[in-house]
């Protein structure tokens, strides 16, 4: 029967992990762990694969970014593009390469699971990924792999390191500016149930009604797809009801741009009659009529940061994890003027 590495950990009296670690020499592990765990190997006749100390020996300079291309709003947009470049400005002049890597988080098939394309064939160094394509599976494996990754995004499945923009405080941020300028109604357009980046910004603007004394009206709010197909079609509906709202927050500036285009449509007041911000600031976002006010996420900072990371991450890998948070700041255009 052949002898594994739960057998070893067993009988150590160990995680499978400080085995995975005793294999790859890792720094975290006492000298005197690594001689019990290797004395045990030895008396159990233990053959480790080939796995372990190909992860801990071989180089590739070479990083993969994953991205589930079956969501388009994960690529569509130029602040996917602002992302590889920050990364790309930190890894290059360390010689390394950024591969973009494509995967479906639907996929099913073992063979084409980014697992086994790209860490086990041991074709990158280190990995950056996306919290909505990160399994906790995934990152156990990593971790007993002692595999370098970074989320961007906040993980808090297990010890990881990400880095993510406080999107809750972006949601108190634009909320508080609206009751500000003396609106009172305010409804969320757009995000579909549980998605995480949803959650957090609905959350803020939640919690920022809520010390307003006024209620988060699920009447006003629409979720969906946040495109501008669902801020024209939502902007229509909203303003056909008896008590509409007297402004709106949008997940993001397309569904801003489809909200726009239906309050000209309507020959509503915009700013006055509806007040209009969102997240996640455009190239655009400044030359629409009105001017639209933004939180703008600086995604080129992001990808900066995840590349430190990853490289950290690589050339120290006793460090421990870390998540941190980014700060978004909001630009005040003519879209939410005060309605006084």
């Amino acid at each position: 029967m052949k002898i594994t590495i739960t057998d070893i950990a067993r009988a150590a009296g160990v995680a499978k992990s400080t085995v995975s670690k005793v294999l790859n020499d890792s720094p975290t592990i006492s000298a005197d762990t690594k001689a019990r765990v290797r004395q045990i190997m030895k008396d159990m006749n233990y053959t480790p694969s080939s796995m372990a100390t190909r992860l801990a020996k071989q180089k590739t300079y070479n990083i993969g970014l994953l991205i589930d291309m079956s969501q388009e709003q994960a690529y569509l947009n130029p602040h996917f593009y602002n992302i590889m470049v920050g990364i790309e400005s930190v890894i290059g002049p360390r010689q390394y390469d950024l591969t973009v890597v494509n995967v479906n988080a639907g996929d099913a098939h073992e063979e084409r699971h980014y697992m086994k394309r790209l860490v086990m064939s041991r074709r990158i160094d280190g990995l950056i990924t996306n919290n909505s394509i990160l399994t906790d599976e995934d990152a156990e494996q990593l971790r007993l792999l002692d595999f370098p990754y970074v989320s961007m995004g906040e993980y808090g499945g297990a010890a990881a390191t990400w880095v993510d923009f406080d999107n809750e405080m972006g949601g108190r941020m634009l909320t508080e500016h609206l009751l500000a300028q003396s609106y009172r109604s305010i409804a969320f357009i757009g995000g579909v149930t549980g998605e995480r980046l949803f959650t957090k910004r609905y959350q803020g603007y939640q919690a920022q009604l809520q010390e307003a004394g006024l209620p988060a009206d699920e009447i006003w709010d629409a979720r969906g797809v946040a495109d501008d197909k669902l801020g024209y079609q939502e902007v229509m509906r909203l303003m056909e009801r008896r008590s509409p709202p007297d402004s709106i927050i949008c997940m993001n500036s397309q569904v801003a741009f489809g909200a726009l285009k239906a309050v000209k449509e309507l020959g509503i007041h915009a700013p006055g009659q509806l007040g209009i911000a969102a997240f996640d600031d455009e190239p655009f976002s400044a030359h629409t009529t009105p001017s639209l006010t933004s939180l703008f996420i600086n995604t080129f900072e992001l990808g900066v940061r995840a590349g430190r990371m990853i490289m950290d991450r690589i050339e120290q890998p006793e460090l421990p994890h870390q998540g941190v948070w980014l700060q978004p700041k909001i630009i005040v255009r003519e879209s939410s003027r005060s309605k006084a």
